[in-house]
């Protein structure tokens, strides 16, 4: 692939920086929170364009499909990130979002910069998942023409998966290669090319829009409140309890015996601390309201009148 890189905004000089090397610490500091106040604003110019993956996401999961983060470098790190926080967060299963990234799981830790220049191993590592039609497929990539999750992305299409291009740059590359194009144009980098700053914000602001509205439509919210946390640990624990007093009456002793009954499950507590049925009445009125808390109460509220 030839592309010059000098023309993408993302290799471009900032003006505002040039002086970087001569600037006192609390001058660089000033820069880089001036140009990070830019992010924000150029994922609300996309927020269309991120609805609608959101949505396809949604419908994936629904079906029973799979998300896929494909990246290099730091965009796979964040995709690393987003995925790995669901499983505690949500109680999703890990199969559910997951990360392909070049190089592989060393590159997590250590950089391995000539793999993402291979387009056909994007394509083979995620052939290995034995992608389907339900599944969708993020390829992440800042300059937006990174071979790995183009390769990826093309493979995706392929096989009727849905596709996403996240990018940094107008018109990217890889935008060619996918049905929703998020092109969140953040502007020259404070420090030239360096990519992990105002363009890995803006790709972390967005993987958690995306993560976090589809298990808001899933169901794994209520109100404000993630009530499928996995209360695996003492600060979640005391989350859960919380959780459950916030939206019941119950006391604290009384949220945490629901919380211990339910097997440390939150959402069945939460049934069961507001109308009083058992273990089994509450996960059913779960099934029936499709995991929805204020329709589990209302269900198995009307069972017990």
């Amino acid at each position: 692939m030839s592309l010059e890189l000098s023309g993408l905004t993302t290799e471009k000089r900032n003006k505002n920086s040039k002086r970087l090397d001569k600037m006192s610490t609390i001058e660089i500091l000033e820069t880089i929170n001036a140009e990070d106040k830019k992010v924000a604003f150029a994922v609300e110019k996309v927020l269309p364009q991120i609805s609608l993956a959101i949505d396809q996401v949604y419908e994936a999961f629904v079906k029973g499909g799979r998300l896929f983060y494909v990246g290099a470098g730091t965009s796979g790190r964040l995709g690393v990130l987003d995925a790995s926080e669901c499983p505690p967060t949500f109680m999703s299963s890990p199969e559910m979002i997951q990360t392909i990234m070049a190089g592989g799981d060393e590159a997590f830790y250590n950089a391995v910069e000539n793999s993402e220049d291979d387009e056909d191993q994007g394509r083979k590592d995620l052939e290995a998942k034995k992608l389907t039609g339900r599944d969708v497929v993020i390829g992440i990539t800042a300059s937006g023409r990174t071979p790995y999750p183009i390769g990826a992305l093309k493979y995706a299409r392929e096989t009727g998966a849905f596709t996403v291009a996240l990018a940094c740059n107008e018109n990217a590359v890889i935008s060619r290669h996918a049905d929703c194009q998020i092109e969140v144009v953040v502007g020259p980098e404070v420090l030239t090319g360096s990519t992990r700053m105002k363009a890995g914000t803006a790709h972390k602001m967005v993987l958690n829009m995306i993560s976090t509205a589809a298990m808001v439509k899933l169901g794994k919210v209520y109100e404000n409140l993630m009530v499928d946390v996995h209360a695996s640990n003492y600060k979640l624990l005391e989350r859960a309890k919380r959780i459950i007093m916030e939206i019941t009456s119950a006391s604290y002793q009384e949220a945490e015996k629901a919380l211990k009954d339910a097997n440390g499950e939150v959402k069945p507590a939460i049934v069961m601390a507001e109308t009083g049925v058992s273990l089994d009445r509450a996960k059913e009125a779960i099934r029936e309201g499709n995991g929805y808390v204020r329709q589990a109460i209302d269900l198995a509220s009307r069972k017990e009148g």
